[in-house]
């Protein structure tokens, strides 16, 4: 049985092959958008939540310093961005840790830049939000996750819920 671990490490690339500098990675959070149903047949109120619709997706990169990488990001467009960690899980039939690859690919624009502080011998703290339209996660290779806003994809582990959404639109 393999059992998460840990990030060893990871690195952020634009268009596969930029390397941004060094920097922290708050991931979105997926929150379907919900409606509130209450009525004959329920006792009180459920808040319904809409397959494959969800709300606003945030990356948040914090760098340590004012970086080229980043404001390249500034650029008014669709950034491709990937991020690719290395994680270590303890495989407990062979009792040894093992690594696991696990890559991330994004579509963003640019929403908000905190260039942060300036101070002597100090990290300026500096912030990037980009709203993502496009969200793919591999692990081992394996794609588990992918949410594309503008083409009505939400695939999670083997089912693309956006399947049906996509026949009754007739795409």
């Amino acid at each position: 049985m393999k059992m998460p671990d840990k990030v060893l490490t990871y690195r952020i690339y634009n268009n596969g092959k930029e390397l941004i500098g060094t920097a922290s990675v708050q991931m979105p959070s997926i929150e379907y958008l919900t409606e509130t149903a209450k009525g004959a047949g329920i006792m009180g109120e459920v808040d319904s939540p809409a397959i494959g619709q969800v709300g606003s997706l945030t990356l948040a990169l914090n760098f340590k310093t004012v970086e080229k990488g980043a404001i390249n990001l500034l650029k008014p467009k669709a950034h491709a961005l990937e991020l690719r960690a290395a994680q270590q899980v303890f495989d407990s039939s062979i009792g040894s840790y093992k690594m696991q690859p696990v890559k991330i690919v994004t579509r963003a624009v640019p929403k908000k830049v905190d260039l942060g502080k300036l101070e002597v011998a100090a990290m300026t703290d500096s912030a990037l939000e980009l709203e993502v339209t496009y969200l793919k996660i591999y692990i081992d290779g394996e794609r588990i996750l992918e949410i594309d806003k503008f083409n009505y994809v939400f695939f999670i582990n083997g089912t693309d819920y956006g399947e049906e959404i996509q026949k009754a639109l007739g795409l």
